[in-house]
C-alpha cells in the first residue's frame, strides 16, 4: 500500500469520525438560516434543557451498547420512578429522601435486565422488552392511569429542574457533570476497559480473565440510574408525574448513541459521540417544532437521520 492510498484512507477516517460533528454544524447553520428565533439565546438554552433529559439515558445507554446489548426499559424505567417518586411525596415522605428512594429503585431496576441477560440466558433486547412492558405496566396499576400532582414547592425538588446557575439551567450543568463522569469511568478505569473488551470480542474478553457477567449488570445498573435520575428532572420540570411520560424515549437515546458514532454490535464508541448525538436530536425537535412541522413527519425524518447513521455505521 503506497503512501498516496494511506493517505486517503486516513482522511477518509478523519471525515468519518467527525461526520456527526458536520451534521450538527449543518443543522443548526440551516436551522438558524430558516428561522431567526432559532439562534436566540433563550432557544439555546431550552434546547440544551430539553436535551439534559435525553443525554442523561443516552450516556447510560453508550455503556449498555459498548457492550453489545441494548437497553429497552430506560422509558418506562423513567416513568415508574418518577411516579413513585410523586407518589412518596404527596403522601408526606420529604422530597429528598423520596429522590434517593427512587434512584437506588433505578438501580434495583437496571440490575433486574441485567441478572435475566446473564443470569437467565435472555436476549437484551427480550429481557428489556419483558421489564419496559412491566414496569410501564405497573406504572399504570400504581397511578390508576392518573397523574399525580400537588407536590408542594420543596426548593430542591424544583430547582433540579426549573431552577439556574450562572443563568444556565441546573438540568444542564447536570448533564455536563455526568457526562464527564461517563468519559473518566469509559476512557480512564479498569471497568471502561471491560466494558470495551466485552463488546469487542466476550470470549476473548472472558480468556482475559473479565468477569463479563458482572460487567454486564453494572453497565444495565448504571442505565437504570440514569434513567430515574432524568425521570426525577422531569417530574421537578412538569411539577407532576404522568403516567404515560417517557413513551419513545427510548428510540430517541439509542438514536443518539448510535448518531454519536457508537456501533451497534459492541466494542466501539465514544462517549463525546453522544453527546454530539444528542444535541443532534435536541436541535432536529426544537428546529421542526419552531418551524411547525407536525410531530408525525418529525418522526420521519428522525427515523431516516437514525437509518442514514446505522448505514454509515456499517460501512466503518
Amino acid at each position: 500500500m503506497n503512501a498516496k492510498t494511506v493517505n486517503r484512507l486516513n482522511t477518509e477516517k478523519f471525515i468519518q469520525s467527525l461526520g456527526s460533528v458536520i451534521a450538527l454544524v449543518v443543522l443548526v447553520v440551516v436551522f438558524s438560516v430558516i428561522n431567526a428565533d432559532f439562534r436566540s439565546i433563550n432557544n439555546i438554552l431550552s434546547l440544551l434543557k430539553q436535551a439534559s433529559v435525553n443525554g442523561l439515558i443516552a450516556f447510560g445507554m453508550t455503556g449498555v451498547i459498548l457492550t453489545g446489548g441494548i437497553d429497552l426499559s430506560v422509558g418506562s424505567t423513567l416513568a415508574l420512578t418518577s411516579l413513585l417518586c410523586a407518589g412518596m411525596i404527596h403522601d408526606g415522605i420529604p422530597p429528598v429522601l423520596a429522590m434517593l428512594c427512587v434512584l437506588l429503585l433505578g438501580i434495583l431496576f437496571g440490575s433486574v435486565s441485567g441478572m435475566l441477560i446473564t443470569k437467565g440466558r435472555l436476549q437484551p433486547f427480550i429481557a428489556t422488552l419483558v421489564t419496559m412492558t412491566i414496569y410501564r405496566g405497573l406504572t399504570m396499576i400504581f397511578s390508576g392511569g392518573m397523574p399525580i400532582s400537588d407536590l408542594g414547592s420543596d426548593p430542591f425538588l424544583s430547582g433540579i429542574g426549573k431552577g439556574s446557575l450562572l443563568l444556565i439551567p441546573v438540568p444542564v450543568w447536570i448533564m455536563v457533570v455526568m457526562f464527564f463522569l461517563f468519559f473518566f469511568m469509559l476512557n480512564k478505569t479498569t471497568f471502561g476497559r471491560r466494558v470495551f473488551a466485552t463488546g469487542s470480542n466476550e470470549k476473548a474478553a472472558k480468556l482475559a480473565g473479565v468477569n463479563v457477567d458482572k460487567t454486564k449488570i453494572l453497565v444495565y445498573v448504571i442505565s437504570g440510574f440514569t434513567a430515574a435520575l432524568a425521570g426525577l428532572i422531569l417530574l421537578s420540570r412538569l411539577g407532576s408525574a404522568q403516567p404515560t411520560i417517557g413513551t419513545g424515549y427510548e428510540m430517541d437515546a439509542i438514536a443518539a448513541v448510535v448518531l454519536g458514532g457508537t456501533s451497534m454490535s459492541g466494542g466501539r464508541g465514544k462517549i463525546y459521540g453522544t453527546l454530539v448525538g444528542v444535541v443532534i436530536i435536541a436541535v432536529l425537535n426544537n428546529g421542526l417544532n419552531i418551524m411547525n412541522v407536525p410531530s408525525y413527519y418529525q418522526d420521519v425524518v428522525k427515523g431516516l437521520v437514525i437509518l442514514l447513521a446505522v448505514l454509515s455505521d456499517r460501512k466503518r
